[in-house]
């Protein structure tokens, strides 16, 4: 196979895992498969089961958490989200999914995370949350953001689609905050084929978004677990139809079996080796992580200078070596303003980003091509 920018890492024990949720237990629906692998998460990640809410994809968990968010918060007009414009278009489409206002905030050059002082110069009355998105599963200064969060009077939602498995300071992301998202898609940490989780600290959100996973039923998670129905239901909210199949948890438990053993050292090792190999080429820029942070890396974006990333991009696809670009800014996307207002670290770092190769599919050896490439195109 050639090289691939990313791939899902899967294989017969997720094809067993299947085909034993197919053949044995029959019910392909949100049932007892379910119900373990959040008990699994949860036992992962240090919480209690009731806070792991699972869903069929890190859009849909990130939608749940503002919409659970909004429903708590009473403001004049409509509710604003405080989130940086480098990530995913998903984190502005949950939040306007959710009837709110995402305000593009700049970022940190150094990390790509969200720029707090430039997020404070964008509150308004209306300013109800803030989205830090874990960039390249970097948790940057967390503990900052929840203290600006508290200080303002906001709720946090973290984007952590890219973090599960990374830790802030010893203390596993997922097991402490307010509400923490992770993404299960085909290429991430660990893989449900597609699929998400929500992680929340505040019961009653909490709550909401549970049932809201099922149209809002109340309580049909709660009796789908219990191997019931919900014959006679209430329904007293907006729902929507985002609860993860027990297809889907099987596979994520066996990936998340693999993920301390398999998964973290691969990604770790290699990302280990980019940064070695690249860390003092002239006219490329690492970012930054903290060292007291665990960081397993989803993405491998390095910063290309002098205006030279688009002829990086085909030096290195003319010798058959994949790249990609995470992401285009979103305050420069047509339905979040068009570039309307500048964003300048933003913009910045978008004429620099390339991603690299990064995997557990890879080999040193791969990665050691990949540098010796990308070295070569800087000469």
């Amino acid at each position: 196979m050639s090289m691939r920018l990313s791939r899902s890492i899967v294989g017969e024990a997720e094809a067993r895992a299947v085909s034993r949720v197919i053949t044995e237990d029959g019910y392909l629906g949100m049932g007892n498969e379910v119900r373990l692998f959040e008990e699994e998460v949860a036992r992962y990640l240090g919480v209690k089961p009731s806070q792991v809410i699972s869903v069929n994809t890190g859009t849909a968990a990130l939608h749940l958490a503002v919409d659970a968010v909004a429903a708590q918060c009473r403001v004049d007009g409509k509710p604003e989200v405080l989130v940086p414009s480098l990530t995913f278009v998903a984190s502005f489409q949950a939040i306007t999914a959710a009837g709110c206002q995402p305000v593009a905030c700049d970022v940190l050059p150094e990390t790509g995370t969200i720029d707090l002082a430039d997020a404070e110069r964008r509150l308004t009355p209306r300013t109800i949350a803030i989205m830090p998105v874990h960039y390249a599963s970097n948790p940057w200064h967390i503990d900052a953001i929840y203290d600006f969060a508290r200080a303002k009077g906001l709720r946090v939602v973290e984007d952590a689609a890219h973090a599960f498995g990374c830790k802030s300071r010893g203390r596993m992301i997922g097991s402490f905050g307010d509400m923490v998202c992770f993404s299960f898609d085909g290429i991430k940490n660990i893989t449900c084929g597609e699929g998400g989780c929500l992680v929340a600290f505040d019961e009653a959100a909490g709550n909401l978004a549970s049932d809201a996973r099922l149209l809002s039923v109340a309580n049909d998670a709660k009796q789908r677990f219990a191997g019931a129905r919900s014959w006679d239901p209430d329904v007293t909210r907006q729902g929507w139809r985002y609860h993860m199949s027990n297809i889907m948890a099987a596979i994520g438990r066996v990936q998340l079996g693999r993920l301390e053993s398999e998964f973290i050292p691969a990604r770790r090792m290699l990302t280990a080796i980019y940064e070695q190999r690249l860390a003092n080429v002239e006219g490329l820029a690492l970012l930054a992580t903290d060292p007291q942070d665990f960081v397993v890396r989803h993405i491998m974006p390095v910063r290309v200078l002098g205006g030279r990333k688009d002829a990086v991009k085909e030096f290195m696809a003319a010798r058959d070596i994949p790249t990609g670009v995470h992401y285009k800014p979103n305050h420069l996307l047509s339905c979040f303003g068009g570039g309307a207002e500048s964003l300048p670290v933003t913009e910045q770092l978008y004429g620099e980003l390339v991603t690299l190769p990064l995997h557990p599919g890879l080999s040193a050896e791969d990665v050691e091509s990949v540098c010796d490439a990308l070295v070569a195109a800087l000469k």
